[in-house]
Order: structure tokens, then sequence, then C-alpha cells
């Protein structure tokens, strides 16, 4: 869900007209929205971890001595269908690779945004969500 949605849905829920049979689909509808981001979640993670998993195997085959120490990282990567291409460009790659890095370092400086409670009036920014009335 995006910030103007859930702006949307506090300023639903602030609105004095809001029945609760209206709270109750609302409430529905979050647990769904939730439901698919946990399973997201679980399937990036298990991707992170399989990934993880090669490439270490790959340092330790490097250590190892062994003849061909990419092979576990090769593998994950073709199941995934993103080794590189024959004609794709090795400078674009790295460089994909180098903003990648500096977009992670950026945002493990950055502070995390806490929600917390506030007194101001509803907001409604956005309207990519509808809510019933």
């Amino acid at each position: 869900m995006t910030r103007s949605e859930f702006d949307d849905i506090r300023a639903h829920l602030a609105a004095e007209e809001t029945r609760a049979g209206d709270l109750l689909q609302l409430a529905r509808t979050l647990l769904d929205d939730l439901e698919q981001v946990s399973m997201r979640e679980a399937t990036l993670r298990a991707y992170y971890l399989r990934l993880l998993t090669a490439a270490r195997a790959s340092v330790a085959a490097e250590l190892a001595g062994d003849d061909e120490p990419l092979t576990f990282v090769r593998d994950e990567l073709a199941k995934r269908g993103q080794l590189p291409a024959d004609g794709e460009s090795v400078a674009r790659i790295l460089a994909d690779a180098h903003t990648a890095a500096a977009l992670v370092t950026a945002l493990e400086k950055a502070p995390m945004r806490t929600l917390r409670p506030q007194s101001r009036g509803p907001r409604c920014a956005g309207v990519s969500r509808t809510t019933p009335r």
C-alpha cells in the first residue's frame, strides 16, 4: 500500500459518517493486503537465502581450490533467468551493481520512519483506493 492509501484510510476512519459495516469491509481489505505482502516478503526472503547460500558456497569452493567456484552462483542466477545475456554490456551490469550498492548504503544510513500518533485532523492525499461511505 502506498502512503496516500494509508492517508485515505485514516481520513475514512476519522469521518463521523463512517459506519460499522464500512469498517468491517475495510478491515477485510486490509487483512487481504497484509496477507499478500506477507507472502511476497516470504518469497523474497527465500530468494535472498538461496542467493546468499550460493554466494557462500562459491566462496568456500574457491577457498577449497575448486576449478569452477562460481558454479553455485551461476546455477542460482540461471534458475531465476538472471544470467547476463551474451550481448549484455559488462559495464552496464557493473554500473547497476554499483548503483544498487550505493542505494542500499543510503537506505541503511537513513533513519527509519516510524508512525506516531498525531493530533492533526484527517488527511486525504490520494485517490488510488476508494473507501465506502
